[in-house]
């Protein structure tokens, strides 16, 4: 099964972007009439057919629109450190996309090893692999964040925060509660200093271990992404 995106499915109707059109149409060659589906990235997932086949803007007819069955009852966002080699955090964005995350915030912290961030890629990246792994929810890519301005905002459910020298105790599925939202801030190559957990403390983040092995940043970020979904099923 081949899925599409199209921002808005609600009215019995859709439009596709350029890129998508002649993916459908030359690509595909998919022509008027045959069957499509369709999310438009916010947990809908829409049934119809092809009604005009313009590889500049083709369009189709919703017949029917259902829930996803990846919908959640509770909200994932983490934010990690961007990373060095940039093909790294691509990796951690597709990954992070198929196994279920809503929002996604590159946080700028003391050792964080880059400071530009290309979020248009990732947004692409996201949209490619919610695609792929038949999703319909798209997550949210946010322009970087300085640690302190993360920190300071309003956040629902649980506040978490992985640390090298966090109490065993602390394992995050021993935190963790289920159907719970939850933030989740990854740090660099270098972990977070202690000054910056002792600020995340402050503001109420529970620092929590992602176990006992030395993690690169963006496997990080997929341990602490897999066990909250995991433990949600």
């Amino acid at each position: 099964m081949q899925l599409f995106y199209s921002g808005n499915i609600d009215h019995g109707y859709c439009s596709f972007s350029g890129e998508e059109s002649r993916h459908i149409i030359k690509v595909l060659r998919m022509s008027k009439g045959d069957p499509i589906m369709v999310t438009d990235g916010r947990g809908n997932l829409g049934k119809g057919i092809i009604s005009e086949t313009d590889p500049a803007g083709c369009t189709a007819i919703i017949h029917e629109v259902t829930t996803g069955s990846d919908t959640r009852n509770y909200r994932l966002h983490i934010t990690i450190s961007p990373l060095q080699n940039s093909e790294r955090l691509d990796w951690f964005v597709e990954k992070a996309t198929e196994i279920g995350i809503d929002e996604i915030t590159p946080v700028i912290s003391r050792y964080s090893a880059r400071k530009v961030v290309n979020t248009a890629r990732l947004r692409r990246l996201a949209l490619s692999a919610m695609k792929q792994s038949l999703k319909t929810q798209l997550p949210v890519i946010n322009e970087p964040l300085s640690f302190s301005n993360i920190v300071k905002m309003e956040h629902a459910g649980m506040k978490m925060i992985a640390w090298c020298r966090a109490p065993g105790k602390n394992i995050i599925k021993s935190v963790y509660s289920k159907s719970r939202s939850a933030v989740v801030l990854i740090g660099p190559e270098g972990d977070f200093s202690p000054e910056e957990v002792s600020e995340a403390e402050e503001a109420g983040f529970i620092p929590v271990s992602l176990g006992k092995s030395r993690l690169r940043t963006e496997t990080a970020g997929i341990i602490a992404c897999h066990a909250i979904c995991f433990m949600n099923h």
